[in-house]
């Protein structure tokens, strides 16, 4: 007994990760729909989260972390804009003008997009003729066709344990088929998977400069509260009430977001990634879309529509198309044990296409 529970503790901690990471969602979504506005919700996160993660970084990492630098802190305001700003801002706006549900379907081609980023700053090799090569490059394709068929084609209304009466409180773009707001929502969600995956190839970068992942974390944090602040001050600027909290998820929603999908999921995210790589971690990700779907249209009583459901299929199917031809890739590699100490491994050298999300993130 004791030897399983050892075997599977990193699959438990990734399915306590989905499941803490839907709950984000779905706190977010309504504390939104309760007139808490996404830019503060941003800034609230993110102090949260940097207060948390500040004593932990400051007693654990104190005998690895390296000087700062201004190189490296120019570095950290780079990619503190793309992760606070583009991913978590436009995600949560993109979330407002469609739905949970559709968020976590189309945060599911962020590996996708990564994949193309890549490719585009030549930090991951075109082997065209090689399997491995064409399936990453099929399963993008097939993401974003998937993305594109969420975004144009609704299809009839599903019936999934939802309430007539709840959907007066939801914004009238949420559940509005034929709405523009769709569209433009999807655009913006779009802008938040490119945010995240510039983020993480910048990240990947930085951390060889600076091995101190909880510092690097808190740092982002910090920068990204300053950030997000400045842009709701202006934002928010006639609507000072847009700061208010209460005592309901406009209060429970940033600090469980700050806490556990800033904190606790970047300790676990990285103790599972030691032990078994970043693949495994990305190929939890459809379980939260499942989990989010189903508490989505129980707790927030979205709509929920045919379109969607095989939409995120589709992105399902082009995201394990990219995960196995990276886990194929880097697998398929091997060098002779004199070089090992020589020189590091190819697939560490470049870039793993599969990310982790702090939110997820948003």
């Amino acid at each position: 007994m004791r030897t399983w529970l050892r075997n599977a503790k990193p699959y438990l901690l990734l399915l306590a990760v989905q499941f803490g990471s839907a709950g984000m969602f779905i706190f977010a979504m309504d504390a939104i729909k309760k007139g808490m506005s996404h830019y503060v919700f941003t800034v609230y996160r993110n102090v949260i989260a940097s207060v948390t993660l500040a004593p932990f970084a400051f007693v654990l990492e104190r005998k690895v972390r390296p000087k700062m630098t201004v190189r490296i802190f120019s570095e950290i305001m780079v990619l503190a804009f793309f992760e606070i700003i583009l991913d978590q801002c436009f995600a949560l706006l993109g979330m407002k003008f469609t739905s949970a549900s559709f968020l976590s379907a189309v945060m599911n081609s962020a590996p996708s997009v990564t994949f193309l980023l890549a490719v585009i700053l030549k930090l991951e090799h075109m082997k065209i003729k090689e399997v491995t090569c064409q399936a990453k490059v099929i399963g993008t394709v097939i993401t974003f066709g998937g993305t594109l068929l969420m975004a144009i084609y609704k299809g009839p209304v599903l019936s999934v344990m939802r309430s007539s009466a709840s959907h007066a409180g939801q914004p009238e773009n949420v559940t509005n088929p034929s709405g523009n707001h769709w569209i433009i929502g999807t655009c913006f969600l779009l802008i938040g998977c490119a945010g995240f995956s510039a983020f993480y190839i910048l990240q990947v970068i930085t951390l060889r400069k600076y091995p101190a992942e909880m510092s690097l974390a808190t740092w982002i944090c910090f920068v990204g509260a300053l950030q997000s602040s400045i842009v709701a001050v202006f934002v928010e600027r006639h609507h000072l009430h847009a700061w208010a909290l209460g005592w309901d998820t406009r209060l429970f929603a940033p600090a469980y977001a700050g806490i556990v999908s800033s904190g606790v999921q970047y300790y676990i995210q990285g103790v599972v990634i030691k032990l078994m790589g970043p693949v495994i971690v990305t190929a939890f990700n459809p379980l939260r879309m499942i989990i989010i779907t189903t508490l989505a249209c129980i707790v927030l009583s979205e709509q929920l529509y045919l379109g969607s459901i095989i939409g995120a299929t589709v992105v399902v199917l082009g995201l394990y198309l990219v995960v196995w031809g990276k886990y194929k890739e880097c697998h398929g590699r091997s060098m002779p044990p004199s070089s090992a100490n020589d020189n590091p491994p190819e697939d560490q050298r470049q870039l793993p296409v599969t990310a982790t999300r702090n939110d997820n993130k948003t």
